[in-house]
């Protein structure tokens, strides 16, 4: 039986959007949400790290004792990584970890998991092919279908993110780059290809996170992105696509020499 038991837990809020309680309640919940928060965040890295391999068996008393919590946040924390494929729970044997073709790939926080696991590079890898195969026909739609308010703020955000990458400031080019691909996506008109601009905003992210990015954009990336911004104001869904095809390739080429050495 393998235990979490050397697992390191998590810091991070866990972005629950419904509104804090008030009064003298407000402290104990948002402890108890922290916790939640560290224990499913400790769990979830281990398993995707590898640390909890397939077949360990999550023991319920065990977790309790370990992080020092009630058995009702233990239940809630497993019921959370069962839904993601992580963990199922069997009769007579307990809460088993699951193998990696079982996981929710494209869930957000299981991708956030296996960045941060060794297996990071391949996670990278797999994203950028994911965008070289939708983003293109994401512009290519987007040209076609956007709405004038759309359209306008598509180049809106690719002039913006010129400024802030002629200028360095990497944390504003990012959040620009972010949002300009997730408008690309959501003009398409496609909802489930918009659905899909979260698996984006993780692979940019990452690249920054774990400095697979340069400080200051690549200048042909800058112009792509203004090129395709222009062809969806003019509606040239062919332009569009291969600008697209040209910055997700970038991306691709970019972080290539890191998981050909690896």
């Amino acid at each position: 039986m393998v235990h979490a038991t050397e697992l390191q837990t998590a810091s991070t809020d866990d972005g629950d959007s419904s509104p804090p309680p008030s009064g003298p309640l407000a402290a104990v919940a948002a402890t108890a949400s922290r916790r939640h928060t560290q224990i499913l965040d400790a769990l979830g890295a281990g398993i995707c790290s590898g640390e909890l391999p397939p077949s360990s068996v999550l023991n319920s008393d065990e977790l309790e004792a370990q992080f020092g919590i009630s058995r009702t946040l233990v239940r809630e924390v497993l019921r959370v990584l069962a839904s993601l494929g992580l963990v199922e729970a069997r009769r007579r044997v307990g809460t088993v970890v699951l193998p990696e073709e079982s996981w929710d790939a494209f869930n957000p926080q299981v991708i956030r998991w296996k960045l941060a696991s060794p297996a990071r590079l391949t996670q990278l890898r797999e994203l950028t092919e994911l965008r070289n195969a939708v983003e293109p026909l994401a512009a290519l739609l987007a040209a076609e279908r956007a709405s004038d308010a759309q359209r306008e703020e598509i180049v809106r955000l690719a002039a913006s993110m010129w400024a802030a990458g002629k200028t360095g400031r990497q944390q504003a080019f990012l959040d620009l780059d972010v949002t300009f691909h997730h408008m690309v996506l959501a003009a398409s008109g496609n909802r489930m290809i918009g659905k899909l601009h979260l698996l984006t905003q993780e692979v940019l992210e990452g690249r920054v996170q774990y400095g697979l990015m340069p400080q200051l954009p690549d200048h042909a990336a800058l112009e792509w992105h203004m090129d395709v911004a222009a062809a969806i104001q003019r509606g040239d869904g062919t332009a569009a696509r291969a600008g697209m095809e040209k910055i997700v390739e970038q991306s691709l080429v970019e972080m290539a020499h890191m998981w050909e050495a690896t």
